[in-house]
């Protein structure tokens, strides 16, 4: 009896002794919450976009569009173009343009607010951008054919390559060309032709052009004038023969 008794009290104190260690034990930290969105991140670990995060860094869009992300519920759907896209145009082209201009342009590829990928099935066109007036000068057209994602915006057209992030409220997807707004790449509108003369505007010239016989021709009046003094004195003179 008493054996059994100590068995049972060791067996107590081994108990007792490891519950001691467990609740000494630091309980597991919480995972800490996710940090602020940040574009730039997003696009330098997908790779192939440093073009297009050095320009949203010198028009500091980048900013805007954390700041946006972050402070605001506001969604943004942005159309990136990858290094390849920016090498395909012409030599010169990005240094021809003023800094609003390259604003304006990387505003082109930025919509104000979320779109997934489904959407893209039954978006309104023309798409507002964040670069303004979506009719005339920065018209914007999202097409679908089956599966893929065409983009145009009247100078060329786009196709959506892939998903590169999307969290319900930002979406970056690649496309596979630099979207060029009409209002800076667009072709200029020709220069007016001179309206046609009209026929009576061509009589009127004509006569214009045409001397008056008063200029070069003596009237009829004058003629008539000098024939009958011609007349007057020679029939003077026959007189004054006759009579002396």
């Amino acid at each position: 009896m008493r054996n059994q008794i100590s068995s049972a009290l060791v067996f107590i104190a081994v108990v007792l002794f490891q519950c001691t260690d467990i609740l000494a034990q630091p309980a597991a930290a919480a995972p800490a919450p996710p940090g602020p969105t940040n574009i730039t991140k997003i696009l330098e670990k997908a790779g192939q976009f440093t073009t297009l995060i050095r320009l949203m860094r010198i028009t500091q869009i980048s900013d805007q569009i954390n700041g946006q992300l972050n402070d605001t519920n506001n969604g943004i759907t942005i159309f990136a173009p990858a290094d390849s896209a920016f090498s395909s145009l012409k030599s010169g082209t990005l240094n021809s343009l003023t800094d609003q201009q390259k604003v304006q342009l990387i505003q082109f590829h930025i919509i104000p607010s979320f779109i997934s990928a489904t959407q893209f099935q039954t978006i309104s066109n023309p798409v507002r951008t964040q670069a303004g007036d979506s009719s005339a000068r920065f018209p914007l057209n999202v097409t679908t054919s089956g599966s893929q994602v065409n983009v145009s915006t009247g100078v060329d057209d786009a196709t959506v390559a892939n998903t590169i992030y999307t969290d319900n409220q930002l979406a970056v997807y690649q496309v596979d060309k630099v979207l060029l707004p009409l209002s800076l790449f667009g072709a200029p509108a020709p220069a007016l032709a001179p309206a046609p003369t009209s026929g009576e505007d061509k009589k009127k010239k004509s006569a214009a052009d045409t001397p008056t016989s008063g200029d070069d021709t003596p009237s009829s009046d004058a003629s008539g004038l000098r024939v009958h003094g011609m007349a007057v004195c020679f029939g003077a003179a026959i007189f004054a023969t006759v009579w002396l």
